[in-house]
């Protein structure tokens, strides 16, 4: 599947280059002005009644060329990750099944605690009352 893709891109690419060659090697009409390039008349130009040179032509034909070949390609690419994700599906399913056998016969064993550390700061640490200073020391050294 993907040797079809990578093959189509490449001539993509290819359709690509003669669209924009085709395009530049073109003479513009006479009537051709500031409104037909701006849509005027593009109609006429697209679907004559098979009226204009070679190059138009082979332009046509190449434009159709380029939107088939977009459309074929998306669809190769959606069917291709479809299946991809499919069988990606299924080997997770297969990973769900074999994972409760595995698995101690007490179920699940809690999560150790989290253990949040202390917030260090820059201030000096405070220093520890003494023994001396508390009034239940001086009460106590009194009796």
């Amino acid at each position: 599947m993907t040797i079809i893709t990578v093959f189509l891109s490449v001539v993509l690419v290819l359709v690509c280059l003669l669209l924009i060659l085709l395009v530049l090697v073109q003479l513009p009409k006479k009537e051709a002005g500031a409104g037909l390039a701006f849509g005027g008349g593009a109609a006429d130009a697209l679907f004559g009644a098979g009226a204009g040179n070679p190059l138009t032509k082979i332009t046509k034909y190449a434009t159709v060329a380029f939107f088939v070949l977009l459309i074929l390609i998306s669809v190769l690419q959606n069917s291709a990750s479809r299946s991809s994700s499919k069988s990606f599906q299924q080997q997770i399913e297969q990973q769900n099944k074999q994972m409760p056998a595995t698995q101690p016969p007490g179920g699940p064993t809690p999560a150790a605690p989290i253990v949040v550390p202390a917030t260090i700061t820059n201030a000096p640490a405070a220093a520890a009352p003494t023994p001396e200073a508390t009034p239940a020391a001086t009460n106590a050294a009194t009796k």
